[in-house]
């Protein structure tokens, strides 16, 4: 199996498992929409493919081989947040331009590199904005810079336009699927709104990850 694969995957927090025993593919380049109401663990599913929350049973793999034990920095995966956690402190240049950093680039072939990404998400020239001055859709796709500036393999969106109006969203949503489908990255989209992940591509329902608590051990 080529690109993401997950097996019999589970997450438990004590005694309550928010993702239990789920299976997915996703090839490279796929988009697929994760829909389902808000708790049933569309959030949770994607900090352990990425490998922020341990597995308590399964596996992820990618092009199968097996991820268990490689770290969150090594499994060139992107994860962009709801609340797109910008940091406030820096502009937006730093913004984008802060995993490459991170990674070791510097001088023109970062100052490259940043201003490519805000080309592409539309924001050229704002390299030096402070990030309290965006709009909501701004800063969405600030986040969106920010995310895909390591090339990942993988890109995970958890609820990425939430917090917009609905016709800024609807219009923001539109635009970013097709540069998304343009990159060829594989996409995870996590979202409540069923028309929103079936514009995304297919669709994956998770109403079933609600976790129950977990009987006690006889």
């Amino acid at each position: 199996m080529k690109g993401l694969e997950l097996q019999g995957l589970s997450v438990s927090y004590g005694r309550t498992m928010p993702v239990k025993s789920v299976n997915l593919a996703v090839a490279p380049g796929e988009l697929v929409g994760l829909v389902g109401p808000s708790g049933c663990g569309k959030s949770t599913l994607l900090r352990a493919v990425a490998g922020f929350e341990p597995l308590v049973a399964g596996r992820v793999l990618w092009d199968g081989q097996d991820l268990a034990g490689v770290p969150v920095h090594r499994r060139r995966f992107g994860l962009m947040f709801q609340d797109n956690q910008l940091f406030v402190h820096q502009n937006v240049g730093a913004n984008v331009g802060f995993g490459l950093k991170m990674a070791g680039l510097r001088g023109p072939a970062l100052a490259e590199r940043v201003a490519e990404l805000l080309d592409l998400v539309g924001l050229a020239g704002f390299e030096g904005r402070s990030v309290t001055t965006l709009s909501g859709g701004q800063a969405s796709r600030v986040a969106l810079a920010r995310a895909l500036a390591p090339e990942p393999r993988l890109l995970m969106l958890d609820e990425p336009l939430a917090s917009l109006d609905v016709d800024l969203r609807q219009s923001l949503r539109g635009q970013v699927i097709d540069l998304l489908d343009q990159l060829g990255t594989a996409v995870l989209w996590v979202t409540h709104d069923p028309a929103e992940a079936a514009a995304v591509g297919r669709v994956e329902q998770f109403a079933a990850l609600t976790g129950a608590p977990i009987p006690p051990e006889t």
